[in-house]
């Protein structure tokens, strides 16, 4: 830090001391030619100066991390505490303590990947020795760090800013609950201490929700509010409609070796850019995958190489989103169309920000609005699913551990945390060592404001069907969705000039991408561990599934989200399909398959899984395999009662308590097993038409083993995933 600053009043004098003492600092952090935009300059003036609360809506590129930086070299030299940035991704950490370094100021920061420094970090901002922390949102809710660390940071703070401010909101595009909890953070500062909100994606209501939340109380001066027009120059717009996933997988192979420098290439879910990534390195191209899924040190390593240009691309989903800072990317590629223009407008100005043109191409997909319907699926819980937690939480003596509710509670785990975790924010539920409590404060179920939400998204995505659809200028559409008053034709994109993308391929490269799509196969993991607590619901089942009772690593055809696979599988299992044998293109995959299993043992018997959806499918499928391997048909497995195992449930407590009470092994398959086992001993096939959460395969496993099967090998149609 540099010493003494000039004294800061309110006289113009001081003005423009503070202000040239802001332009010194820029340049410290930006380069000799850096000067401070005229809204920089208002938004630093208001929280040095004034102490204000300030939101800052600019695009992509424009300066907003200039502002919190060079605030906080000023209010550090007033003898301010720290500032402390709530932060969502630790891309974007990286990049902010990188740049926070080059200015001279010392930079930390709290997150889940560097757990074993957390304790030395808290000891320096203590002792005065840290500048900027770098908090990551869900640390606000952890209760060591809310209750021991969080009172005595928020009382020293000398600002408090909050990056990508549109996760606040539940109208956004991407509002996260543990965002909310900065709602109760702002409320408990002190008097006088400034608070600054960036954004590049906010529309003119999430922009008032965000604006409301940071004043924080009635007494509170107004947010100051500095919103800039979108518009990104360097971006050229443009829509590729091909008709299918081969279609615009050799498209990718042909055209991103053309399109100068490096980039990013978006799918919608996991298995597509496992997928989409696996066949462009076939084809020769420098890619990798990065997903939610992809561990944290591969991710570090991908983005670094993308960085330094030694990749083509990163075949991405929304985890590299916000926050992945390199100024010189060249393109941005959707396979795929984001549910809103909101948030493809966030992922395409990830691009161009540092050179003059860069590529923006979108390719829809056929399969992209059931996608969306998946994740729409996401929503808040209704208000009896809402209820039955809080009773269940109610009645409990203490904490209730998140693996205890799903006993009770029919949500997957991710969607019973984030409903907690919005519950928390509203009074009703504290997470507390060991788990959740309910408050005893009354709670009401806002299903006006859910359902507007809904009603908002569906708007999204209508918007973003007509975007694929435009005759009239892309960019200015993208602004306009975002209330961008000062839209107008860019002049750049394909509408606008005229000059549009090749929709046709080359032959041999879609040939190349039709053989890849039609390799049949997908692992099948089995499952390993009891849910915690089944023991409330009367199953005496827990711990580590016994080896001898485990079933072994299955297949699956394919996902249900896949590009290749996926579509025909969602077809012949869709809820309105016919229950009818599968067609012999299915049937030569299962056999393509078995064929390249690679199995120690080959099996030597075939076992159908009940059904009361597709009984005939699946009994025809074992059969016909059976046939054609010259397995030993042992029949299918039973349900104790004519209604089976009910409505299928979400998640695993209560899907394995459905399945364990009612699945049997059944006298004959019984008898038809032990027969096989004495003469030929060996692996069994389970067959099914799909898995979701494994439980159906890991139980009806399970039966097998016990009456003498050395090995259950599960085979299904299709699993979800991706």
């Amino acid at each position: 830090m540099t010493a003494a600053e000039p004294a800061l009043t309110q006289d113009t004098h001081a003005t423009d001391a503070l202000r040239e003492a802001a332009e010194r600092h820029l340049r410290a952090l930006a380069g000799d030619t850096a000067r401070l935009r005229e809204d920089q300059w208002k938004a630093i003036h208001a929280l040095v100066a004034e102490h204000r609360r300030a939101l800052v809506v600019q695009r992509t590129g424009w300066g907003k991390s200039a502002v919190y930086f060079v605030a906080t070299a000023l209010r550090r030299a007033q003898g301010a505490g720290p500032t402390v940035i709530v932060s969502p991704l630790l891309a974007l950490m990286r990049n902010q303590i990188a740049a926070a370094e080059r200015a001279g100021i010392r930079a930390r920061t709290i997150n889940s990947s560097n757990t074993t420094a957390w304790e030395s970090t808290y000891a320096d901002v203590a002792a005065g020795e840290v500048d900027v922390l770098l908090v990551s949102p869900e640390r606000l809710n952890n209760p060591e760090f809310r209750d021991r660390v969080l009172p005595s940071l928020a009382a020293g703070a000398g600002l408090v800013v909050v990056d990508e401010a549109h996760c606040v909101s539940d109208w956004g595009h991407d509002f996260r609950p543990d965002y909310r909890r900065i709602r109760s953070l702002l409320h408990e500062l002190p008097d006088g201490v400034p608070v600054l909100a960036t954004t590049a994606t906010a529309n003119a209501r999430v922009t008032h929700d965000v604006a409301e939340q940071l004043r924080s109380g009635e007494d509170r001066q107004e947010t100051l509010v500095l919103r800039g027009p979108l518009e990104r120059e360097s971006l050229r717009l443009a829509v590729v409609d091909l008709p299918d996933a081969a279609s615009r997988l050799s498209w990718l192979a042909e055209h991103l070796p053309r399109i100068p420098g490096s980039g990013i290439v978006y799918t919608l879910t996991v298995s597509a850019a496992q997928e989409t990534a696996r066949f462009l390195s076939e084809r020769g191209l420098d890619v990798r995958a990065y997903t939610g899924q992809t561990d944290p040190d591969e991710r570090r390593e991908a983005e670094d190489d993308l960085l330094a240009d030694r990749v083509k691309a990163l075949v991405a989903t929304s985890a590299l989103g916000m926050g992945f800072d390199k100024p010189d990317l060249g393109f941005v590629v959707h396979l795929g169309a984001p549910q809103s223009p909101i948030s493809y407008y966030q992922q395409v100005g990830r691009a161009g920000r540092g050179v003059e043109r860069a590529e923006a191409v979108l390719m829809p997909g056929r399969e992209d609005q059931r996608i969306w319907e998946y994740f729409a699926g996401l929503s808040f819980p209704p208000e009896e699913t809402v209820r039955a937690t809080l009773a269940a939480l109610e009645e409990a003596d203490g904490p209730v551990s998140v693996a205890r509710l799903e006993t009770r509670v029919d949500l997957r785990r991710t969607r019973l945390e984030q409903m907690l975790k919005v519950l928390d924010v509203d009074g009703a539920v504290r997470r507390v060592r060991g788990g959740w409590t309910a408050t005893g404060t009354p709670w009401e179920y806002d299903a006006h404001r859910y359902e507007a939400v809904a009603a908002a998204r569906a708007r999204e995505q209508r918007a973003m069907l007509d975007y694929q659809a435009l005759g009239t200028c892309r960019m200015e559409f993208l602004r306009r969705q975002l209330d961008d008053d000062a839209a107008a034709p860019c002049g750049r994109c394909d509408v606008c000039t005229g000059e549009y993308w090749p929709a046709s391929v080359d032959p041999a490269q879609r040939e190349a991408a039709a053989g890849h799509l039609d390799r049949p196969g997908v692992p099948v993991a089995p499952r390993r561990q009891w849910p915690t607590g089944m023991d409330t619901l009367g199953v005496p089942l827990s711990g580590r599934i016994k080896d001898d009772l485990r079933a072994g690593e299955g297949r699956a055809l394919g996902r249900l989200t896949d590009v290749g696979w996926g579509g025909e599988l969602r077809r012949i299992l869709a809820a309105d399909a016919p229950d009818a044998p599968v067609g012999d293109r299915v049937l030569q995959g299962i056999v393509r398959v078995l064929a390249a299993w690679g199995w120690e043992r080959r099996p030597v018997g075939v076992v159908a899984m009940p059904s009361l959806t597709r009984p005939a499918m699946i009994t025809d499928l074992a059969a016909r395999l059976a046939d054609l391997g010259r397995l030993a048909p042992l029949g299918t497995l039973g349900y104790r009662s004519e209604a089976g195992p009910g409505p299928r449930r979400h998640n695993s407590a209560l899907r394995l308590h459905q399945v364990y009470a009612e699945l049997v092994l059944g006298e004959a398959v019984g008898e038809r097993l032990g027969a096989l086992m004495d003469r030929t001993p060996g692996p069994v096939l389970l067959v099914d038409d799909h898995t979701d959460t494994g439980w159906s395969l890991a139980v009806g496993a399970a039966l097998l083993r016990r009456a003498g099967a050395p090995e259950v090998l599960p085979l299904t149609l299709a699993t979800t995933g991706g």
